[in-house]
């Protein structure tokens, strides 16, 4: 499909020039129709979605933004609105109704048939972030006792409404799953196979409670196109595409980036999200930073001894703590992404530990020579300060890493999220322990 010409579509609509618009958006990706739609006034908005022919209307309307469909919901019919409702997706029609107010929820609710009312009842039971929430109902379901003539007939009867029809799975008269068959297979058999022949019975599978990061998980890993989802008995009760694994790790890496720069996490749009909510999204973590960064202030305010003996002392403080928080960001940050790709677990920490201490050897005498050598040109005769500052920057890069890469696994041993512990949190700890430590050293080498 080409991509679309906004300017070409916004003309047809000011020359009211409809019918070609129509034609116009019969060729176009749901997705970018959903994007243009977004893109226009209200009363426009809802003009151009009921033009769209009746088989397209429902998909356009899974890819626009919740306030899009919110302002759609309560411009259309009843019948419209339940011919939209029926035609969508359970588990995009559940996504749409977690994020809708509930007068609207209850108009859609109330506009449903019985059977796709109590299909999503039934879904949004399921606990927030796991499988069963963001699974589908709409599959195809084989018996073993079918031939393989007797399969396609069955998907040709049954596959129009299916999220996916490229992957079968076989069942039992009590819904438990036995096994899976692609099409591939179904297409490299004589018609006369029967599926319990060529079924794979090692299905992987997820359980409705387990969390949605784990499904992300069993994709990554076995590079699956799409995971049945069954219940505690063993029944099949849903699957999970692709597409909505895709959604879910964009929103999981989401979340971890605002928590990686101490914010609360928030779903909705940057320019859609109101001024107050940003700010308190971000209040609570500054605040907690804020004060802990006193702690740094009461360290310096001990030692001011040592500045009157030696003000030289001050100019380097910092270059270290600088030096000591990229070092410990870099150490939290490599650690939080091995950690989500399941990379490295809790038991590996003296592992972790291991290496990153050596990585801060090498960095380290890096680091201290190339300052050694700017701190004698710029300072000459002050060969012990030299020695103070780059034995304190090698100590304080090895104590950086150390604490950067054990801290999130520490989280994760907790039950906290590892990404709570990145830079800005990070970068506290560590100005705090590289002023103790330089002032310590400089006391013990300069004696003063």
């Amino acid at each position: 499909m080409e991509q679309y010409d906004a300017e070409e579509l916004m003309q047809y609509i000011q020359e009211r020039k409809f019918r070609l618009l129509r034609a116009r958006l019969s060729e176009m990706n749901e997705a970018d129709i959903a994007e243009f739609l977004g893109e226009l006034e209200d009363n426009p908005k809802v003009m151009v979605f009921r033009m769209l022919p009746k088989e397209l209307a429902a998909d356009v309307f899974a890819f626009l933004e919740p306030d899009v469909q919110e302002h759609i919901i309560n411009s259309i019919t009843d019948a419209e609105l339940a011919k939209i409702i029926e035609d969508l997706f359970v588990d995009d029609a559940v996504d749409m109704l977690e994020e809708l107010p509930a007068t609207v929820v209850k108009r859609v609710m109330r506009t449903a048939g019985p059977e796709t009312r109590s299909l999503i009842n039934q879904f949004l039971k399921y606990p927030e972030n796991s499988a069963g929430s963001i699974m589908t109902a709409e599959y195809i379901g084989l018996k073993k006792y079918m031939n393989v003539e007797q399969a396609f007939a069955y998907i040709r009867a049954h596959g129009v409404d299916k999220e996916t029809i490229y992957t079968c799975f076989v069942t039992d008269a009590q819904r438990r799953l036995e096994g899976v068959v692609t099409i591939k297979d179904l297409l490299m058999n004589p018609y006369d196979m029967k599926i319990q022949d060529i079924m794979d019975e090692n299905v992987i599978k997820a359980v409705t409670t387990e969390d949605q990061e784990e499904v992300v998980d069993l994709f990554n890993k076995y590079d699956l196109m799409c995971l049945p989802v069954v219940d505690h008995e063993d029944r099949l009760v849903g699957i999970v595409t692709v597409d909505d694994v895709v959604d879910v790790m964009e929103e999981e890496a989401t979340e971890d980036i605002e928590k990686m720069a101490a914010m609360l996490p928030s779903d909705k749009p940057y320019l859609k999200t109101g001024i107050l909510e940003l700010a308190r999204n971000r209040i609570v973590w500054l605040t907690v930073l804020m004060l802990s960064s006193m702690i740094t202030g009461s360290i310096l305010t001990h030692y001011e001894t040592a500045f009157a003996a030696l003000p030289l002392l001050v100019s380097f403080v910092p270059m270290l703590t600088g030096t000591g928080g990229n070092a410990g960001s870099q150490s939290s940050t490599t650690v939080i992404r091995a950690m989500t790709i399941g990379d490295v677990e809790p038991k590996d920490i003296l592992k972790i530990v291991w290496k990153e201490i050596r990585v801060a050897v090498v960095v380290g005498i890096i680091l201290a020579s190339l300052n050694f050598i700017r701190l004698m040109v710029q300072y000459p005769g002050e060969t012990m300060v030299c020695i103070t500052v780059v034995v304190s920057l090698v100590v304080t890069i090895i104590l950086a890493k150390t604490i950067g890469c054990t801290l999130p696994i520490l989280a994760q041993i907790l039950h906290l999220d590892p990404a709570i512990m990145a830079a800005p949190l990070i970068s506290t700890i560590v100005d705090a322990c590289s002023l103790i430590v330089y002032f310590q050293i400089a006391c013990r080498l300069l004696v003063i």
